[in-house]
């Protein structure tokens, strides 16, 4: 494709109708469809559905086998790991069309959401939460909060790097990677350094 600011790969679908930033990069056998938006940088794994209507911010990182619904968006530095799920009705039925009825999900800067995880329509994910490979997420999950298991649990809080925070007793916490400074107040992290 000469005359496009993006790649996409000889057995890659990418239907009329759509924007897709200058960077992109798609990947074999998949399909982006009709009026979605892709921002720049972002990578679309092998075998991934990007559907009508789907936004995806700058630098969003999808992997492999993933499918992404109408009524999800990814804000910017979103990373999809493999195989991770996607939903946009809350009670599907084969022989009820619930078209109408399609559910918003935000993931917002940031997040992370690993292999295998299933995302339940209507839960936002924070900015910079991390959602582990496997986990089930049923209900909001905070900025910076780190979630495992099904239904996904929160068990502590990670930088904007991705590490562990250790608060201490004063509510303070540097991340081992970076000079960030987070506080811990009202069950609520801020960055603040």
């Amino acid at each position: 494709m000469s005359d496009t600011n993006y790649f996409a790969h000889e057995t890659a679908v990418v239907d009329e109708g759509c924007s897709i930033g200058e960077g992109t990069k798609i990947w074999h056998f998949s399909h982006i469809m009709a009026d979605c938006v892709l921002g720049e940088k972002c990578n679309i794994g092998q075998n991934v559905v990007v559907s009508p209507k789907v936004v995806l911010g700058n630098n969003v990182k999808v992997q492999n086998n993933v499918s992404i619904y109408t009524g999800v968006i990814c804000e910017n530095d979103v990373f999809l790991g493999p195989s991770m799920v996607f939903t946009n009705v809350i009670n599907p039925r084969s022989a009820i069309n619930r078209r109408s009825e399609y559910s918003r999900t935000v993931v917002k800067k940031g997040a992370s959401i690993g292999a295998n995880a299933t995302i339940v329509c209507g839960n936002n994910i924070g900015e910079y939460a991390f959602i582990g490979a496997g986990a089930v997420v049923t209900k909001e999950v905070p900025a910076y909060a780190l979630v495992v298991g099904n239904p996904a649990k929160q068990i502590g809080w990670v930088s904007e790097y991705g590490h562990r925070l250790d608060f201490g007793f004063e509510g303070f916490a540097k991340c081992q990677e970076s000079v960030q400074e987070y506080q811990l107040m009202d069950n609520k992290v801020s960055r603040i350094k």
